[in-house]
């Protein structure tokens, strides 16, 4: 950050001269006494060095494992390292809004060649520029559904919980109806779903695989969704949707999700990037940017903000939604990842995960009184119950450096990756195989 340098007292001063204010302090002067805080109780400020220790024993209390078996929504996936050298350029970090596409061609290419890749991996026509996070994109394409005589929303208990509450969350303040669909050995119970579906629907979100793993019949739900006028919101694993049927192939008509697997890191749970893509039919109910390509002047390829009377260029009244940024730097590094692997190489990730997780799930099930919790297909992610608590097989994971499965009220939500050895997975059948012995 080199080139970004603060202003000196004498530019400041110039500043606030040229306002006509004499003191930063007059900055604030409509602002009510009680809220100006007069002093601030920081301590006096360090060197370099101190602080570099400072933040090195703070970092000491973090736990990192050696290796992870744990997913629920934020994945452990190998990221080449040519990923965070190119996205970590300082004209890429430091890039705002594209408003002006004369002097942003290169963040409006970025973002257009992100929308072009996530529109491949899902099937669909049009995508936006990102939004904060897999929950939000969800709830977001609820809020392109929803229709005068259509306010009744179906969710599926196996979609994430978070994606759950954040619809919730988002719609609290409005007389939308929520609908939880149960779930029936893993999957959606569609008998209970084709039960609900009326002419009030407005749609019905279904994740692929789901919260526990499983596969979901996709195709049959969405013949089932369509079939009462609603629309079907399928939340994808971008990673999943490579070698299983993309959104486009079911019929979905918005796919929605994280691809935090595609280039970024766990990093304590964010930053993340949520995507939402859909049929051209629905293209401008998209929240958000959408970057298009065009030609300048000449004739060149070129690229603008498409669609622009959108959220951040109207009035606060006639807005649809309230998500009026993106999450660029985080779709460049997407696109980076995926432009690195190609098709072939996240292809490979895919299967490498389908494989090792069922090589797991066949390991682990012939340790008496192991079981998975049922037979559902599934893609890396799958629960188990044990003979022993749960705390107990967890706790001997941990004394070998090793992060087990999600905790959940059916037993361990295990995910595996690429990541994951043969070795790997081979200790953690061998330590559960203890703790349930003990």
């Amino acid at each position: 950050m080199g080139n970004y340098l603060g202003s000196t007292e004498k530019q400041q001063q110039d500043m606030l001269k040229t306002i006509g204010l004499t003191d930063m302090s007059d900055l604030y002067r409509s602002l009510p006494k009680d809220m100006i805080v007069e002093t601030l109780d920081i301590p006096a400020g360090k060197s370099e060095f101190e602080v570099r220790r400072i933040v090195e024993n703070m970092g000491k209390k973090n736990k990192v494992f050696s290796s992870i078996f744990r997913g629920a929504g934020a994945y452990n996936h190998y990221i080449p390292a040519i990923v965070k050298q190119i996205s970590a350029k300082e004209e890429f970090m430091t890039s705002y809004t594209p408003y002006q596409p004369e002097i942003s061609q290169g963040l409006l290419q970025s973002i257009f060649e992100y929308q072009t890749m996530i529109c491949e991996i899902t099937g669909m026509d049009a995508t936006n520029a990102s939004v904060y996070d897999g929950p939000t994109a969800a709830a977001e394409a609820i809020n392109m559904c929803l229709e005068k005589k259509r306010l009744k929303v179906l969710i599926s208990e196996t979609t994430n919980p978070m994606t759950i509450q954040t619809a919730l969350t988002y719609f609290s303040s409005r007389e939308i109806e929520f609908v939880m669909i149960p779930e029936k050995d893993g999957l959606t119970d569609v008998s209970v779903l084709q039960e609900k579906l009326d002419d009030t629907s407005a749609c019905f979100i279904v994740q692929q695989p789901n919260y526990y793993g499983g596969i979901e019949p996709v195709e049959a739900i969405a013949e089932m969704v369509h079939a009462a006028k609603a629309k079907f919101i399928m939340s994808v694993n971008p990673v999943a949707s490579t070698i299983l049927k993309t959104a486009g192939e079911v019929n979905a008509d918005i796919a929605v999700g994280d691809s935090q697997p595609f280039g970024l890191p766990l990093a304590f749970g964010g930053p993340y990037i949520g995507f939402i893509a859909t049929k051209e039919k629905m293209m401008r109910k998209l929240p958000g940017r959408i970057a298009g390509e065009t030609v300048d002047e000449a004739g060149e390829r070129a690229f603008v903000l498409t669609l622009q009377a959108r959220e951040q260029h109207i009035r606060r009244e006639k807005a649809a939604s309230n998500i009026c940024s993106n999450q660029a730097l985080c779709a460049l590094t997407n696109a980076v990842y995926m432009s690195t692997m190609g098709p072939r190489g996240i292809q490979e990730v895919a299967e490498q995960c389908y494989s090792k997780a069922h090589y797991l799930a066949d390991q682990l099930t012939q340790i008496s009184g192991v079981k998975r919790n049922n037979q559902s297909p599934f893609f890396h992610e799958f629960v188990t119950s044990f003979p022993v608590s749960i705390d107990v097989v967890l706790t001997k994971l941990e004394e070998h450096d090793i992060l087990g499965g999600y905790p959940t009220d059916e037993g361990l939500l295990w995910c595996v990756t690429e990541m994951n050895t043969k070795e790997q997975i081979d200790e953690v059948v061998a330590l559960v195989k203890e703790a349930c012995e003990q």
